[in-house]
């Protein structure tokens, strides 16, 4: 006899699926009288980006009227949450793999080793990494191993761990190219003291021809 959290899975996983996303997890759990069904959704394997907010809100709406007109709960009240997977969730599946594609990683082997990488190919047979190891103690990684691609099959692998990147300062373009409002105002205002200097030499000039005659 499956589970509650299998039976909920089979009523739920052609729902999610109609509105283009992709059943991830299912959990239910009991709160009192009430029980708390928890359910997170993804995008297909070869999507690229995050699920939106407004994915999750179509989402919600088509698993609630599922479980609505499903007796898989029975007769007692429910709470449902509906949500996307977070950068935190450890990479234990294929299809968790395929999504982490170009993303930085780090790897649990079975064995224990780890290793941290940027996923570039995922296939049938396991997952192909570009090596990017870190400076121990002050010293830089070998040249030779920066890129460097390994192989990994599935039974090598425990789980993988996607690694939180953040842009560098030094990479921002503010302000390249285009001079701000205050410089060109400036220049404006200097333009204009250059032509009042020069009408009122010209006044000066007349004025001086005026008194010679």
């Amino acid at each position: 006899m499956p589970s509650l959290d299998e039976a909920v899975t089979g009523v739920l996983t052609e729902v999610v699926d109609r509105v283009g996303l992709t059943l991830d997890e299912v959990s239910v759990t009991t709160a009192g009288r009430r029980r708390v069904v928890r359910v997170v959704v993804d995008l297909h394997d070869d999507e690229p980006g995050d699920v939106s907010m407004e994915d999750v809100a179509t989402a919600s709406t088509a698993v609630s009227e599922a479980l609505d007109t499903s007796d898989v709960l029975g007769s007692a009240p429910y709470t449902l949450e509906v949500s996307s997977p977070g950068v935190d969730r450890p990479l234990t599946l294929p299809r968790h793999w395929r999504r982490a594609r170009t993303r930085l990683v780090r790897v649990v082997r079975t064995d224990g080793g780890e290793l941290l990488g940027r996923v570039a190919e995922v296939d049938d047979d396991g997952v192909l990494v570009l090596l990017e190891p870190q400076s121990v103690k002050g010293r830089p990684p070998r040249a030779a191993d920066v890129g460097r691609p390994v192989r990994l099959a599935w039974d090598e692998l425990a789980r993988g761990e996607v690694q939180v990147e953040f842009r560098r300062a030094d990479e921002d373009a503010l302000g390249e190219g285009e001079p701000d409002d205050a410089d060109e105002h400036g220049d404006d205002e200097q333009d204009d003291d250059e032509l009042d200097d020069d009408e009122l030499d010209d006044e000066n000039d007349d004025d001086g021809r005026e008194d010679e005659q």
